[in-house]
């Protein structure tokens, strides 16, 4: 959802940008309000919560800060000298509104001056069909260690504790609802009615089989197709989840690489004992505690019979002979050839000649304003040349990647690169140590995400299971949507990429910088300067982002 608020004059304004947990403000003002300006006072409104003002972690020079406990200042006081703040922790389905003051006067004396309105509200129900949802998965930031120091001790003391030991808000704050739309689609299906298709790399979390049995047990009729290899250690899991699942109806994808699917249709059965797809689950998050709870996940649900049916296609091509792979890829190269005029394609792997990375490719480049991406793995060449751009173009390209490449971490002014698992191992000044409590492994990035012209009216979003890369195209079983001109999706999408990139760039940076206290605010507007720099990016990010 997005908003805009502006004077008369449109000398200033205020754009807002409401996902699915979180709202980005982006403000600009003329160069002539610019002038004497010391930053911008946020007050915020959440729900039916009193206004209050937004604080600041960053105070004018040899100020302490008003409130210690919180080692911050209200933004009235110390205003926020950037054309960007964001807040990623607001539950979906919330209206917001926010006042954004310019400030003036001096640091000693700051003196508010005029003030824009905006409303917006998250995960707001459009588009109707489509509902996006994250986990937090930051176990290691900032705000879980001090929301939950017991859980250090805890994992410390007992470090192959089952997620569902942990305490149960902890466990909560981190699937942040995730877990409760896949058990939530599951339910859906009531009765001998309706039909669960099941396609799955990963089938561990207990809370996900118990669902599925539950169902199965209610009448629903249940289909799992999961991963299969001999002698593989997944598989082993994969079917030791299986067990409370007839063997007629679960069947092993035989494959000499991935079977990377994770999907659920949801189908009514019709008179004649057919299904009738009603609706999809897919996205990123394999069935497991790392999935859910550790790993930064997307779960998308469909509710759209034409998407649906295009997963049950595929499912029931799989079914059928789930031991010929090349059975799926050439009804794949026959029935689902890639659409770039399609405002909704889904798409489904193995394929032969690579035209979904071709594609992809198209896509990136064609990003003329902005790029936003979260990768996971290694990446081709072309794809890793798309997302990094021509030397000095003026795209602006935030990005995360959990893989170490060349775009591991990209910093939107291209002066650096860092590493999504940067950790704070030491407590700073104002900050907790930071380690990977209960995590299995170093993958915390596990969503595949890219934005392209997200700042525009016609942004293109990538997303699924598919990980951009050639074993995803040529070899793995994978499904993904490329979703054209919805600012909506866009909107959820994008905010969390923005997440993950700013969180990330900060952990490094105050590992890198071993800093113990932040520069503290400027004095006067030359904060501001480069924004109105000729070709620098801040001027670029300050024009697009509020929607110039």
């Amino acid at each position: 959802m997005r908003q805009l608020a502006q004077n008369a004059q449109d000398d200033f304004r205020v754009k807002a940008y409401a996902g699915t947990n979180g709202v980005l403000l982006a403000f600009d003002v003329s160069k002539a309000k610019k002038n004497g300006l010391l930053g911008f006072a946020i007050e915020q409104k959440e729900g039916s919560k009193t206004w209050q003002w937004l604080l600041n972690s960053l105070t004018f020079p040899d100020t302490e800060h008003s409130i210690p406990e919180w080692n911050a200042t209200p933004s009235n006081i110390a205003p926020i000298q950037k054309f960007r703040w964001a807040d990623y922790s607001i539950e979906s389905n919330t209206t917001c509104k926010y006042r954004v003051h310019l400030v003036y006067g001096t640091s000693a004396a700051p003196v508010l001056g005029e003030s824009l309105e905006v409303t917006v509200k998250t995960d707001d129900g459009i588009p109707k069909d489509h509902r996006v949802i994250f986990n937090r998965a930051v176990a290691a930031s900032q705000s879980f260690g001090r929301k939950f120091p017991e859980v250090d001790e805890l994992i410390t003391e007992n470090k192959d504790l089952a997620i569902e030991d942990w305490p149960k808000k902890a466990s909560d704050w981190l699937q942040h609802g995730l877990l409760d739309k896949i058990t939530d689609f599951i339910e859906r299906a009531g009765n001998d009615k309706w039909a669960l298709d099941v396609a799955i790399y990963e089938y561990e979390l207990k809370a996900i089989v118990d669902a599925v049995n539950a169902a199965h047990k209610r009448g629903v009729k249940v289909r799992v197709i999961y991963h299969a290899k001999v002698g593989d250690e997944q598989t082993g899991q994969n079917e030791n989840s299986l067990k409370k699942i007839p063997a007629s109806k679960k069947r092993g994808r035989v494959t000499s690489k991935i079977f990377h699917d994770k999907f659920i249709v949801l189908s009514k059965i019709n008179a004649q004992d057919e299904h009738v797809p009603q609706a999809v689950l897919c996205g990123s998050t394999n069935f497991t505690e790392n999935g859910v709870y550790r790993q930064a996940n997307v779960v998308h649900v469909a509710n759209d019979k034409a998407i649906a049916g295009h997963y049950q296609e595929l499912f029931d091509v799989i079914w059928r002979d789930p031991e010929d792979v090349s059975a799926t890829r050439n009804w794949i190269n026959q029935n689902n050839a890639m659409d770039p005029n399609s405002n909704l394609f889904v798409g489904f792997s193995p394929r032969t000649g690579g035209a979904d990375l071709a594609e992809f490719v198209n896509i990136i480049q064609a990003a003329d304003k902005d790029l936003l991406f979260s990768t996971a793995f290694k990446l081709p060449e072309d794809v890793l040349d798309a997302l990094l751009g021509a030397e000095n173009d003026d795209v602006l390209r935030y990005g995360i990647q959990n893989t170490a490449s060349r775009i591991t971490g990209f910093h939107a002014d291209r002066t650096a690169e860092f590493t999504a698992t940067a950790l704070l191992s030491k407590g700073l000044e104002g900050w907790v140590k930071e380690g990977l409590r209960g995590q299995r492994g170093k993958l915390l990035v596990h969503t595949k995400i890219v934005v392209a012209n997200f700042t525009t009216d016609s942004p293109t979003i990538i997303s699924g299971s598919h990980n951009l890369s050639k074993p995803a195209s040529n070899g793995n079983d994978e499904n993904y949507l490329i979703i054209r001109g919805d600012t909506d999706l866009a909107d959820r999408y994008g905010l969390e990429v923005l997440r993950f990139y700013e969180h990330y760039r900060f952990r490094y940076y105050a590992k890198l910088l071993k800093f113990k206290q932040a520069q503290p605010l400027a004095v006067d507007d030359s904060w501001a300067d480069n924004y109105y720099k000729a070709g620098n990016l801040k001027m670029l990010s300050r024009l697009r982002f509020s929607g110039r």
